[in-house]
C-alpha cells in the first residue's frame, strides 16, 4: 500500500512539473518569434489582445510552481539521506545551477560567445534558493516552513524602502530583492542582467520543502488532498482579498478598464518581477489545487506531460538552444544577412527587433518544438532510470 501512495505521489508531481515545463516553452518560443516581443509588452492593457495577454500570462505559473516542487523534492530526497548529506547536496547542486546559469543557459538565450550579457533567470534563483536550503535544513521543519510564508507574504514590505532610496540600492539589495531586469556592470563591455531577485523565490521554495511531508510514502492521500485543497483555496482568498484591496501585495495596483474584459485582465496582470505576494498567493494557489486534483489520477494518465516532468533540467537546456537555433534557421530563410545578427533592441543574437509572426506562427513553433523535444527528453529519461553514473543527479 505504501509504495501505490508513493508512486501515485510522484506521478502527480511529474505531471505537474511537465505541464509547467511544456507552458514556459509558449513563453519562449513568443520571446523569440512574435513579432512585437521587444517593442511591446503582451500585458500592455493599451496596446494587447485578450490572447497575447494570455500567452503570456498562463506561463505566470510556471516559475513558481517549478521552486515549489523543487522544495517538495528536496524533502523527499532527503527521506534517503542524512541531514549532513542532504545540505552538502543541495549546497552543491546549487552552485552547480548558479554556473550552469552563467556558463551555459546564458549562451543558449544569447548565442553569444563572448559573454557580453550574462542573464541571471529562473536557474540562478533555484541554485540560490537551493543553497540556503542546503544551510536552513538542519532547523526544525516547521520552522522553515514560517520562514517561506513569512518571506512570501511580508518580503513586499520593502518596496516602499525601495522607492525611498531612488533606485540606489547596492548589490546585495538588487541580488535578493529589486532585481528587475536590473544591469550590473561587471568589466567593460559586460554586465550581468538581475532578471530574477532570489529572495522572494527561496521563500517559495522554503514553503515547498515545509510541505514536503505531506507527500511521503505513508501520508494518508485523502488527508494529503484535503490539505491541498484547502492551502489552495486559502491562497486564492489571500489573492482576492489583497487585490482587491489594491494597497498591498503588489506594487502594481489594478484599475478600471475600457471593458469588462480588460478590467478583469488588469485584476490578474500581477508583477512577477519580483514576484509580488498577490502574484505567488495566485500561482501557488492554482498549483496546489492541480496537485490535489492529479493525486487521484491513473498513472496512464497524461503520460506525454509526465516524461518532460521527470527531466526537467535536461528539458530546460536543451528546450533554449532547440528554440534558438530554430531562429537562426528562419532568420536566413526569411533572408536576414550578417549584418542584422546583433538586433538594438534584444540580447538575443539572430533575432532582429522586426523578426517573427503573430500569433498562429508562436503557437505553431511552440507545438514543433514539444514534439522535437518529447523523443529526446523520453531517451534521457530511460537512461537515467538504466544508469547509476553520479553526475545524473545533477542533471
Amino acid at each position: 500500500m505504501k509504495n501505490a501512495i508513493n508512486a501515485q505521489r510522484i506521478y502527480s508531481i511529474d505531471v505537474l512539473r511537465g505541464a509547467v515545463m511544456i507552458i514556459m516553452a509558449l513563453d519562449h518560443v513568443r520571446d523569440y518569434f512574435h513579432y512585437t516581443a521587444f517593442t511591446d509588452s503582451p500585458t500592455n492593457l493599451a496596446t494587447t489582445t485578450p490572447l497575447l495577454f494570455f500567452t503570456r500570462w498562463i506561463t505566470h505559473f510556471c516559475a513558481p510552481t517549478f521552486l515549489f516542487l523543487a522544495g517538495i523534492s528536496a524533502y523527499l530526497t532527503g527521506q534517503k539521506k542524512t541531514k549532513k548529506e542532504l545540505s552538502l547536496f543541495l549546497i552543491k547542486r546549487g552552485v552547480w545551477l548558479v554556473l550552469v546559469e552563467v556558463l551555459i543557459v546564458s549562451l543558449a538565450w544569447t548565442f553569444n560567445p563572448g559573454y557580453n550579457i550574462l542573464i541571471l533567470q529562473v536557474i540562478w534563483a533555484i541554485g540560490i534558493s537551493m543553497i540556503i536550503l542546503g544551510v536552513l535544513i538542519w532547523l526544525p521543519v516547521n520552522l522553515i516552513l514560517i520562514t517561506g510564508l513569512l518571506i512570501i507574504c511580508f518580503h513586499n514590505l520593502l518596496d516602499a524602502a525601495e522607492v525611498s532610496r531612488h533606485g540606489k540600492l547596492g548589490l546585495f539589495w538588487e541580488l535578493a530583492h529589486d532585481g528587475n531586469f536590473t544591469e550590473l556592470k561587471l568589466v567593460p563591455g559586460h554586465i550581468a542582467l538581475i532578471v530574477y531577485a532570489f529572495l522572494p523565490w527561496t521563500g517559495i521554495m522554503l514553503l515547498g520543502y515545509g510541505m514536503g511531508r505531506i507527500f511521503t510514502a505513508g501520508f494518508p492521500s485523502g488527508r494529503r488532498r484535503r490539505l491541498l485543497y484547502a492551502s489552495g483555496a486559502a491562497a486564492l482568498l489571500v489573492f482576492l482579498i489583497f487585490r482587491s484591496m489594491n494597497q498591498y501585495g503588489d506594487p502594481s495596483h489594478w484599475s478600471m478598464q475600457r471593458s469588462e474584459l480588460f478590467s478583469w485582465l488588469s485584476f490578474i496582470n500581477v508583477t512577477k518581477y519580483p514576484p509580488s505576494v498577490d502574484y505567488i498567493a495566485l500561482t501557488l494557489g492554482v498549483a496546489m489545487l492541480a496537485l490535489a486534483l492529479l493525486d487521484r489520477v491513473s498513472k496512464n494518465a497524461f503520460s506525454f506531460v509526465r516524461v518532460f516532468g521527470r527531466v526537467p533540467f535536461f528539458y530546460y537546456v536543451v528546450h533554449l538552444f532547440l528554440i534558438h537555433i530554430m531562429t537562426v534557421i528562419l532568420f536566413y530563410v526569411q533572408g536576414y544577412t550578417s549584418k542584422d545578427i546583433a538586433p538594438q533592441h534584444s540580447p538575443f543574437l539572430f533575432r532582429p527587433d522586426n523578426f517573427g509572426f503573430g500569433l498562429a506562427g508562436v503557437y505553431l513553433l511552440w507545438i514543433s518544438a514539444i514534439l522535437i523535444l518529447y523523443p529526446v527528453c523520453a531517451w534521457y529519461d530511460r537512461y537515467k532510470r538504466t544508469h547509476r553514473q553520479w553526475w545524473l543527479s545533477y542533471v
